[in-house]
């Protein structure tokens, strides 16, 4: 099954179609998608976006999904879900299944970028922490500043962030400019800061088993 030549977009991020593996993927991961992509040579992979601020209603993402699915489903051998749990609470993971697609696991990119085990084993002593990706970096005056009102109401800042102690900067790339402005956002808030290199981590893992699979 080839899909028809057409330029796949959702709020402005594309990729050129011609693959049998369609990647749904939430728009915070497009730029790391699109670098595993070229980095691999994955060309039988195509990337459609879902809007990043969907995070903001994550009881919106499950019908997303599947409204993508079915729209896409006749033109792809696989469709793959480059989601976590992101919040739905399960939902999201049983609408895959209901789908009968697959899905990154883990319960949010924060997990599967540091390694959903090793995640899980510093949990515990980092109940305290708050973390920042790359993307959420670019991104923090409109994913984080703005939608908890800190522009407007700062004295809202001891509120929300007092019971965390350190900010940590998972980064996908070397970058001085995101690290100066993840360390600016530490300090914005009030939290110490920990920058801590983590690659793509268990996204690579997931998509080049999808590519191993689909070569097999």
């Amino acid at each position: 099954m080839q899909p028809n030549d057409r330029t796949l977009t959702e709020t402005g991020l594309t990729a050129q179609a011609g693959g049998s593996i369609l990647l749904l993927a939430c728009g915070a991961l497009a730029r790391e998608i699109l670098a595993l992509k070229a980095a691999n040579g994955w060309t039988h992979m195509d990337l459609l976006c879902l809007p990043a601020n969907l995070h903001l209603w994550p009881d919106r993402i499950p019908d997303a999904v599947e409204k993508a699915v079915s729209e896409n489903r006749d033109r792809y051998d696989t469709i793959f879900v480059v989601y976590a749990d992101c919040g739905t609470g399960g939902l999201l993971q049983a609408r895959c299944a209901a789908l009968g697609v697959e899905m990154v696991p883990g319960p949010h990119c924060y997990a599967f970028f540091e390694g959903v085990e090793e995640f899980a084993a510093r949990a515990e002593e980092e109940m305290t922490a708050f973390y920042l990706t790359d993307f959420l970096v670019r991104q923090f005056d409109a994913f984080v500043w703005k939608p908890m009102g800190f522009d407007r109401h700062p004295e809202l800042i001891p509120m929300m962030f007092g019971n965390y102690t350190r900010l940590i900067y998972q980064a996908q790339t070397d970058d001085p400019v995101l690290d100066a402005k993840a360390r600016d956002c530490a300090g914005r808030l009030g939290l110490d800061y920990e920058r801590r290199f983590t690659g793509y981590g268990d996204l690579e893992t997931a998509l080049a088993r999808l590519g191993d699979k689909s070569r097999g």
